[in-house]
């Protein structure tokens, strides 16, 4: 790590990073971070639910999501064995509920039951949904990527299931999902409470700016 560049700027080399080192820096800048409340099935039929703040969108058509595992955990294995997971989003009266089932279960428990969470049948894939959640992709998996210490799970969407309480005029509003990001720590965010809206230009209106 030295001082360079900008003025008061600091320049690391990531390879004098011990991994946890690491690990923090990237969590604490790449924020807020959507979250995958991911529910998944054992191949004996356990119920599996954990956070993954690794998530995104990666295709609209056909449309593809995906969330990250870091490491070899339940919800990786269980993608690899079955094809199928659930992505819930995750909204701020469900914290409590998604931080316990971040905890290091052993494989062989039933998360849902120990989280005192009511599930869902969903509709196209085996892994139940959480009732309570705002909206969930029921996904397939499509590809299964393995860089670093980190496997990216591809899934094709092939259910969404959205509450009619968030909807507004047809679309989903922010403030009723009122969906969290995870930033660096153990510090959350609510996306909902400091919403602003800025709009996308287009070549035509930037031709007509003065130069």
């Amino acid at each position: 790590m030295r001082k360079g560049g900008a003025v008061g700027a600091i320049e690391i080399d990531p390879a004098s990073l011990a991994p946890r080192e690491a690990y923090h820096l990237l969590t604490a800048l790449v924020v807020p971070r959507p979250i995958a409340w991911v529910s998944t099935l054992s191949r004996s039929g356990i119920r599996n639910i954990a956070p993954h703040s690794y998530f995104n969108a990666i295709s609209s058509n056909p449309l593809i999501v995906h969330y990250t595992s870091t490491g070899v955990k339940d919800s990786l294995v269980n993608a690899r064995d079955t094809g199928e997971f659930v992505v819930n989003i995750v909204s701020r009266d469900l914290v409590q509920e998604m931080n316990f089932t971040a905890t290091n279960f052993p494989p062989e428990e039933d998360e849902f039951a120990w989280a005192h969470l009511q599930d869902a049948p969903s509709k196209t894939v085996a892994p139940p949904r959480v009732a309570a959640a705002p909206a969930a992709f029921e996904c397939r998996v499509v590809q299964i990527v393995d860089l670093g210490n980190g496997s990216m799970v591809f899934g094709e969407v092939s259910s969404i299931v959205i509450k009619e309480e968030v909807m507004r005029e047809g679309r989903v509003d922010p403030e009723l999902l009122a969906p969290i990001g995870r930033l660096g720590g153990s510090t959350y965010t609510d996306a909902a409470r400091a919403l602003f809206d800025v709009k996308r230009l287009r070549w035509d209106d930037v031709k007509k700016e003065p130069t």
